[in-house]
């Protein structure tokens, strides 16, 4: 029993750090309606600024002096992210400001990077508090115990915060109906600016805490990112005692998971959160959404627009110089270019469901790896034929997307967005750790094409054929009656089930017609490497498609096409510098604010100035 109490300690010590920082994600959200995906990088700065701090600020004092530097200055830093990076796209969509954040989290890393050097720093322990306690004959080590407190301290802080003082009262009732308080001349601006200094503060704070029990390292905040959102979505968006519980829950789960289940671990916080939102979608302390919570949406998007003449001329242009490219002998160019059209064929079928759906989501990845292992093991296992493997790969993913839809789809917003996260990271667990069929972390190798397509152009010329044959096929779907009854349900979901239609069940079949897609792509992504590794399902290859169909435009069908090739050759030419995160990140950062539209956007709008441009001069 003794063994049992010291673990369930050490469980809420992990949250308590966890906590801190999750309080924080969940203030600002709670006010600005804002997914700070850069949330993470503030909790790694805090330790790095702490740990620079206590080096000039020795003893008992400098130790804890220094954690408060830290949070004051990962606040300062918060506000500056806000001002110039967040502020100019309030009232966009909510994927800009995702996305937004997340290239903040790359200009971050190399930042830290240049600063603090790629190595581990290891910050020094805590004074009065380095060794340990015996608690009913089990040793806890004494800091563990300091952090309990501290995070109990903060809830009761916090909680006074916004129940008992003016600032609080105006921070919680702009959580309920921001247009109401700014009708009463509350300076909106100023309540955002000090909502994101404080959750940039409790980061900050939380990341110094955690530091004299392991070191600033430049994963930490990739390492962090997941959990927090895994302990806000399940405690409720915008709830500080939903941070508590599920903090609490999720860590002492986690810490006997080690104990009990030791394959759970991996996935366990997920699972749990899936539990949460499939039987309470709005998390344990949330409260159900009203339309209009997640992100300002802006005037309604502008109707996708058919090809016409010239388009199509142009679309026929590209393919037949395509077409060209193993005429040229460079192995290297059919091999790049083939990835080009792969991830194309990812990109357009996030963007089925992103742009022509309205659904965020963050496990696309699950489907596209999930089509490369069906290709894999049915070619290992059952000798199966390239030919009849690319056809199981969409079918397979296309039988994920269905059991994980069903469930998904029945949520909204960032609660959708993490369901899809959760079933994903499921899946990627599964792969990842079933050795003994999937290979683990050393994949699956020689998954060759047949002998006919052995060879670099020939296999490439099938790539161009499915690639942009499927690439075609969702652009065609978005404009027949069940392309248009999806956006229907993008647009106004309400409206659209008046006339008679079943919301749901549209978005179901969209999402399981994408997965299939992003299947059929992963298909001819195992067959062009010849192996397939559980990276390709994990969370950055998701986000690494998110970013591919926002830097084309979402609101354009052109978009992931665009944004597909340009972020597959900006890899290709920004990884051979050694800051090129920052420059990356930056891109990201500018095309946000200045070209909403992306870059298929851009184009029209310039092309727009150019069709103006002669009228303009015959005006008198």
């Amino acid at each position: 029993m003794a063994f049992y109490f010291a673990q369930l300690l050490t469980g809420m010590a992990n949250a308590s750090a966890l906590f801190l920082v999750a309080s924080g994600l969940s203030i600002i959200f709670g006010v600005t309606r804002v997914v700070n995906f850069s949330h993470g990088s503030l909790y790694m700065l805090g330790a790095y600024i702490a740990y620079s701090s206590m080096t000039v600020l020795p003893g008992i004092i400098g130790f804890w002096a220094s954690i408060l530097v830290a949070g004051l200055a990962v606040g300062l830093i918060g506000i500056i992210i806000e001002v110039c990076v967040l502020k100019p796209i309030y009232r966009a969509p909510e994927l800009f400001q995702l996305v937004a954040t997340f290239g903040v989290i790359l200009v971050i890393q190399d930042m830290a990077l240049f600063v603090w050097g790629p190595e581990d720093l290891f910050g020094q322990r805590a004074p009065g508090f380095e060794g340990v306690v015996e608690i009913f004959g089990e040793r806890v080590p004494s800091y563990d115990l300091v952090l309990i407190v501290l995070a109990v301290f903060v809830l009761i802080g916090l909680w006074y915060l916004f129940t008992k003082t003016r600032v609080g009262i105006l921070v919680r009732a702009a959580t309920q109906d921001r247009e109401m308080v700014s009708a009463l001349g509350v300076n909106q601006s100023v309540l955002f600016s000090g909502v994101f200094f404080l959750g940039a503060f409790l980061a900050g704070i939380g990341g110094a805490a955690q530091l004299p029990k392991g070191s600033a390292n430049l994963l930490m905040d990739f390492g962090i990112l997941a959990p927090i959102f895994v302990v806000v979505v399940t405690g409720g968006m915008g709830s500080i005692w939903g941070a508590f519980v599920a903090a609490m829950l999720i860590s002492v789960l986690q810490v006997y998971g080690i104990r009990f289940l030791p394959n759970s671990t991996l996935v366990l916080m997920f699972i749990v959160m899936a539990v949460v939102l499939v039987t309470r979608p709005w998390g344990l302390f949330g409260k159900p959404e009203a339309a209009g919570d997640h992100g300002s949406q802006g005037p309604p998007p502008k109707p996708f627009r058919q090809l016409d003449s010239s388009g199509r001329i142009i679309v026929a242009v590209i393919i037949a110089a395509l077409a060209l490219v193993p005429l040229l002998g460079v192995n290297f160019l059919s091999v790049l270019f083939a990835d080009i059209i792969i991830f194309c064929l990812f990109a357009a079928s996030l963007h089925y469901i992103l742009g022509v759906g309205g659904l965020v989501s963050f496990g696309h990845a699950a489907f596209y790896g999930g089509g490369a292992y069906v290709a894999a093991l049915f070619v290992q296992y059952a000798g199966t034929p390239m030919e009849l493997a690319l056809m199981l790969a969409p079918l397979g993913a296309g039988f994920a997307a269905l059991i994980i839809g069903w469930f998904c789809v029945r949520l909204t917003g960032v609660y959708f967005a993490m369901l899809t996260l959760a079933c994903a990271q499921v899946l990627w667990s599964i792969v990842f750790q079933w050795d003994e069929v999937t290979g683990g972390d050393d994949g699956m190798l020689s998954i060759w094409p047949s002998t006919w397509a052995s060879e670099p152009g020939v296999y490439y010329y099938l790539v161009l054929v499915l690639g942009v044959g499927g690439v075609l096929v969702l652009r065609a779907m978005a404009h027949t009656p069940f392309g248009y009854a999806l956006r229907g349900t993008r647009d106004s979901a309400l409206r659209t089930e008046a006339i008679g239609m079943n919301v749901k069940l549209i978005q179901w079949m969209a999402f399981v017609f994408a997965g299939a897609m992003a299947g059929l792509a992963g298909g001819l992504f195992v067959f062009a490497k010849g192996s397939v590794f559980p990276t390709e399902m994990e969370i950055a290859t998701s986000f690494d498609a998110l970013i591919m169909v926002f830097l084309g435009g979402v609101q354009s069908l052109t978009g992931p096409i665009a944004g597909a090739s340009v972020f597959t050759l900006l890899q290709d030419w920004l990884s051979r510098f050694e800051y090129w995160r920052l420059l990356l990140g930056l891109l990201i950062i500018f095309i946000a604010i200045l070209l909403p539209g992306g870059l298929a956007g851009a184009v029209g709008q310039v092309k727009a100035l150019i069709d103006r441009a002669p009228k303009d001069e015959a005006a008198p």
